[in-house]
This record gives structure tokens, sequence and C-alpha cells, in this order.
């Protein structure tokens, strides 16, 4: 009893490792992680991380590969475009897995098949696989040598878009437990008739092809249908889409007491007993629109119900696939679609499945965007949203200059609230969307839609995230992608939205990020700042977003001195009596003032115009405001306003800070009035009023902040409504859950 017992606890090892090792194969996967020689290096050893069932799609994996992965005592094998393996393969797996049960070589996988296009002599192979009880093999030349009678375990045999050479389906009728066959797309099949209707333990036959009037016209397709289902009493699953065997719709009735008929009169025979499932998808006369057809489940083109079935049952064939997607895209455009939970699973799936195949990705994300644009998105958890950007993300990144895919991709990021949805989805799903989104406004036709709608969720992505992941927007190149895309405009004198969120993107990105800052400078940031200025003086909102980016630079003491010039400091003058966008950027330019002033007498290496001038233009700016103007600015810390507060030496640079604290908390209380308080505000603003050096006007605007903070704090009837969201210390990206554009997709 203990060696009995030793050896099922020995098994139960075994299950749990080989459990756990196809859960981190597949876990890989679905993370967009290549399956590569250098990962299956990791189940090299196959006692510690054994494989039992391996499933393999948009891999890389060699030859090399594979000989460890087959090395393992393996009961199933399931590979698609996986373009890499060739016949050596195939000589490695019959060598070492012999105990195999199912087995599967989807498409692009020249297991089978010489990967040469111009190599034209098929592979003469056995199928020397005793076990083998499922197997699938797509576009194999079958020899008339192959043999299949010693598969007696084998019940489940596809052959889509199989070549025929010479090959006769007469070698599978010696299989005792052939339940289902499949011949998709292998044409033609007429003279194979009479061998199909000795196959008389059929559950599941499918003949159907794609190219619906080229392939799979019967010269007499109602007598031959109706002998072929005659002969297979067992029969529940038919598929016969594409071709013209159900007939030209003229009913025939079933002979019956009950009268009952068939209007695809090959089946009449089935009235009483009808079929589980029946594909008649696109077929001659588009018999899926007639109306007794003596199926339970249908999958055709004729009603919503209809094509969900055919997506559900087509998954694998991209050919139908695609055109399954294009009539789902068109129910859910004109919002005539009732199961868009069913058809989100669907559209997934298939754009999962076929990452490499541009239509079905083009018409699936088509379709994901009326899906998401939908009143059901409020019911999408984070995971589901989390798993419709990720298959998003996979199509985008595979079809990276396809304008068509990108553009639908990006619009339906739009729906999204952009950074949330992706920040909570995981990092490496925020990093793969930057470097998707920098290469379409990188590498597109300038002034382009997929340029204008991507630098759209570029600058999106950058607020309201933390100083990583702008650090990373950085890192990965934003700021000096916006530079050229600035330098573009200014060398062709053209002013456009791109230019105008190039520069809000650069303010965003730049928020509390002295590095980004630094890039900035480095880029001749300065230089087209002024090229700005000169060319384009009154466009209000470009000289908001230079403004505010130049406040984030000002804040960084080390890059203060790159400033300090003659040029400079007059521009920056100059614009306190600006009344561009309200008062943005008068406040902007008086806080980048403020800020190198903070410096001190010292610092302020130039001598004209003077440092005194430019503190009394900036209080005479700063009393001009009004206390009560509502912005178009977001802070999410104080901390940079709240140093300058300590400045006792420059009380002007006092003034500029507790005015903003001032407009700041009387505008938008609820949000900031708590920031002021978190950042110890309170305290720095009671010492400055106890201070004896400030001027009264300093004193009376520290007072109104710590009553607007003493009021939040207390019982209120009413009061202004906070109309800040929460963003960075640059500007707000604007609504991110509507299409900026109001342009329709391509399915």
């Amino acid at each position: 009893m203990e060696a009995q017992g030793s050896v099922g606890a020995a098994q139960t090892s075994l299950d749990f490792l080989d459990q756990l090792s196809a859960m981190f194969l597949r876990y890989q996967q679905d993370c967009g992680q290549d399956i590569n020689d250098r990962f299956i290096q990791i189940f090299r050893d196959t006692e510690k991380t054994p494989l039992r069932h391996v499933s393999l799609r948009n891999s890389t994996i060699t030859n090399e590969g594979m000989r460890i992965l087959l090395r393992h005592q393996l009961n199933s094998l399931s590979m698609w475009y996986c373009n890499k393996i060739t016949t050596a393969s195939w000589n490695i797996l019959i060598e070492h897995c012999r105990q195999l049960r199912s087995l599967e070589l989807g498409r692009f996988v020249d297991m089978l098949k010489h990967s040469e296009p111009n190599e034209k002599t098929p592979i003469d192979f056995q199928l020397l696989l005793p076990r083998l009880q499922r197997l699938k093999l797509n576009g194999v030349v079958l020899q008339p040598t192959i043999q299949f009678s010693h598969l007696t375990e084998l019940n489940h045999l596809d052959l889509t878009a199989c070549i025929f050479a010479e090959f006769s389906l007469k070698a599978l009728i010696d299989l005792p437990n052939l339940r289902t066959l499949i011949l998709f797309n292998v044409w033609p099949l007429e003279h194979e008739f009479p061998t199909l209707c000795k196959l008389k333990n059929l559950e599941t036959l499918d003949l159907s092809v794609s190219r619906a009037n080229v392939d799979g016209n019967y010269l007499t397709p109602n007598k031959l249908l109706a002998n072929l289902v005659e002969n297979l009493p067992k029969l529940r699953h038919l598929d016969i889409s594409g071709t013209n065997l159900a007939g030209d719709g003229v009913a025939e009735s079933a002979g019956s007491c009950t009268g009952s008929s068939s209007d695809i009169p090959g089946l009449v025979s089935r009235v009483e007993r009808p079929l589980d499932f029946l594909g008649i998808y696109y077929t001659s006369h588009s018999a899926c629109k007639w109306h007794d057809i003596p199926a339970l489940r249908i999958a055709g083109e004729a009603s919503e119900e209809q094509i969900l079935v055919a997506a559900v049952a087509y998954q694998d064939r991209h050919e139908l696939l695609t055109k399954v997607l294009n009539d789902l895209y068109h129910l859910l455009r004109f919002e005539t679609c009732k199961q868009i939970h069913k058809a989100l699973d669907v559209v997934l799936s298939a754009m999962d499945k076929h990452i490499r195949v541009k239509n079905i990705q083009i018409s699936g994300s088509a379709t994901l965007f009326y899906i998401v644009k939908g009143r059901e998105k409020m019911k999408f958890g984070v995971p589901l949203k989390n798993h419709i950007i990720h298959t998003l993300l996979n199509g985008m990144s595979t079809h990276l200059t396809d304008d068509t895919m990108m553009r639908n991709g990006c619009l339906t990021l739009c729906q999204f609230n952009i950074p949330l949805d992706v920040v909570s989805s995981q990092m490496f799903e925020y990093e793969r969307l930057v470097q998707i989104l920098l290469h379409g406004v990188s590498y597109r036709e300038q002034e382009g839609f997929v340029q204008r709608i991507a630098i759209y969720l570029l600058n999106s992505l950058a607020c309201q995230v933390d100083g990583s992941q702008k650090l990373f927007l950085g890192d990965l190149g934003a700021i000096s992608t916006m530079l050229n895309l600035i330098n573009d405009r200014l060398s062709r004198r053209v002013f456009d939205d791109v230019m105008e969120v190039a520069w809000s993107t650069m303010w965003n990105v730049t928020d509390e990020t002295a590095k980004n800052c630094e890039r900035f400078l480095d880029g001749r940031g300065m230089e087209y700042f002024l090229g700005c200025l000169k060319l384009f003086p009154d466009r209000d909102d470009l000289l908001r977003n230079m403004m505010g980016l130049l406040g984030n630079v000002a804040e960084v003491k080390e890059l203060r001195p790159r400033l300090m010039t003659h040029e400079f400091i007059t521009e920056f003058s100059d614009l306190l009596d600006s009344s561009s966008d309200g008062i943005e950027v008068s406040y902007n330019a008086a806080g980048v003032l403020a800020h190198i002033a903070s410096d001190g007498v010292d610092a302020w290496t130039i001598s004209r115009p003077t440092r005194y001038s430019v503190l009394v233009r900036m209080v005479e700016a700063i009393e001009r405001w009004d206390l009560s103007a509502e912005r178009n600015i977001n802070y999410r810390s104080f901390e940079p306003i709240l140093g300058l507060i300590r400045c006792y030496h420059t009380p002007q640079c006092q003034h500029w800070a507790v005015w903003a604290l001032a407009n700041l908390t009387k505008v938008y209380p609820t949000k900031y009035c708590r920031v002021v308080e978190q950042e110890r505000g309170i305290e720095l603003l009671q010492e400055l009023i106890d201070h004896p050096q400030p001027y009264p006007r300093l004193k009376e605007l520290a007072q109104i902040v710590l009553t607007h903070c003493r009021n939040l704090s207390e019982p209120m009837n009413g009061g202004t409504a906070d109309g800040g969201g929460d963003g960075s210390g640059g500007n707000d990206g604007g609504s991110n859950t509507t299409d900026p554009t109001g342009m329709e997709l391509d399915g």
C-alpha cells in the first residue's frame, strides 16, 4: 500500500507541475509575450517543468525550440501562425510524440509543407501517431500514399484547405470512431460524395467554401445533398456555406401526415428530425433567408442571431470570419444589435486569434468602436475593459503602418477614460500605447487624420499620471517628437491643432518632471517658443500652452539660469500685459518671472530689463487680475507655489503665490482648500501674516486664503461649484470620452 501511495503522490505532483507550466505558458501568450526559442528554454527540464498540453499562436519559435517542447510527453499540440517552423519539426514530433492524442497544425505552420513559395514538390509523410484522436491540418498536400486506417481512435479529422493530390476519402472508410469530418475549402468534392455516404458514424460534416460562386457549385445539388443526408443517419451538424447545395428555394414536402416541408430540398428527410446546426452562410440564392429550414441553429447572414452563430462557428476561418465581422459591424453601426455582450465576446476572440490577419483586425476594431461607444459600456467591468484595450493594442502594434487600423484603434480608444482606463490595466499597456502613438505621430502624413488623433491621445495620456509615467513619456522621445512637429510647422509657417496640442502635451509631460524640462531646453524649445510668438502672436490657446510649459521649466532651480537672457526676460515681461485667454498667459508669465526672481539679486545677470522694473510690472499685472476669474489650469500639488511664500527677500514673488492661492481656493474651494491644508499651507500663510516684512496687500490675500479654507471646514448652505478635475500641474488634456473628430470608422 505504501508503494501505491507513493506512486499516487508522484502522479499528483506531476499533474500539478504540468498544470502550472501550462498556465504559465498561456499567461505569457495572453500578455503578448513572444514565445521564442529563448523563452522555451524555461521548459528544458521535462521533470521540473513538464508539459502535456501546448498551444502556440503568433510565435516565432523555430525548430530548435520545438526540439525542447517535443521532448515532453505531450498529449496535445496546437500551433497557429508559427511561420518559422519547417518540416524538420515533423521528424522530431514523430520521433518523440507517438503518444499524442490531439494535433492541430493551423494557418502558417509549415510542418508538413514547404515554406518556400517556389517549392511545389509536396511532402510525402505518414501519420505515425497511432493514439491520435483529433487531427487538424491546414493547406497540406495529401498524397495517395498517406494511410489513415491505423488511426483507430481518430474521431475528429479537419482537412481545411488541404489539396487532394490523387488522394481519396476512401482512406477514411475503415475508421470506426470517426465522428467529425471538416472539409472546408476542399474543392472539388463532387466525386467524393459516394465515399462520404459510407461514413455512417459521422455526426458532423463540413463541406463549406469561402469563395462563394467560385467554388462549391455542384451540377445536381438537390440530389447530392438528399442522398448524403439520407445515408448519414447520425448527422447532427452540417455546413454547406458558400455552396449551391441548398438549392433554389423551391419547397418540397416531407411526405408525412403533418404536411411539413423544407425550403431546402436536400434536407426534406430531416423535417421531422431537424439538424442541431446548419451552416448556410452566403449560399447560392441566400438560403438563410428562407422560412422552412430543418435546423435548430443556423449560421447565416439573414439576422443578428444567424450572424452571431456564424461568428462562433467560424472562429478558426479567417476568410469567413472577415465577412461575419463586417456583417456584425453594420448591425452595430445602425444600432440594431441587441446581444451586445455576445457580439463583444466573438469580436475579441476573433481579433485575439488572428492578430496577423489585417482585415480581421480592421473589421474587429471598427466593430469594437460601436460597441464601446454604446450605452452598454457603462456595464463593462475593469477586466473586460482591460481585455478590449489589450486586444486593440495587439492589432495596432502588429499593423503599425496601416492607416485604417491605426485610425480605428485610436478612435476606439477615445471612447475610454484616458489615461485612467489604460493605467488601471497594466503599466505594460500604458507603455505599449505610448510607443504606438509616438509612431503614429512621427511617421504619418503631416496634418493627416491619424497624426491628429494620435497626438490628441498622447496629450490625454500625459494628464493625470504620476511622475514616473511622465518621465517614461520623455524617455521614449515624447518631447523630441513634439518639438519636431513644431519645427516642421514653423518652417512651413503653418498653425494647426497639431501644433497647439504638441505644446499642450509638453506642458503636461514637463509637470514636476525636471528631466523633461531639460529635454525641452536641450531640444531648442526656447527657439521654437520665440518663433511661435513671432509668427502666431494672436493664438490664445497656443500662448497659454507655451507659457504653461515655461512655468514648469521655471520651477526647476537648476534650469532657471538658462532663461536669464535679455530676449527671454523681455518677452516674459511683455506678456504680463497680455489679455490672451483671460488671465492665463499673463498669470503664467508672472509665475515664470516670480520663480526666476526668487533666486535673488545675484542671479539676475542681465542689465536690461532691470530686476526692479520687471517686479513692478509683475505686481501691476497681478493687481489687474480678477480674483474670481475661472481658470484653465489644474494643479496636483502646490509645492512650487508654497515655496515662493517663503521668499521674504522678494515680496513680489510672494504676491504672485498668495494671489494664486486666493484665486484657486475661491473659485474651486472643494479641491484646492484641501491641497493647501494637506501641504502645510495654513502654517506658511499664518507665518506670513505674523511676519513683519510682507506689505499689507500680501497679508490681506493670505487672510482670504485662510478664510476660504476655514469656511470649507464648516457646514455650508451653498457655495461655488468645484470646477477643477484631477489633472496635472499642466493643461487638462480635455474630455476623452467622445470622438474628437466626429468621423466615421472604416469597417
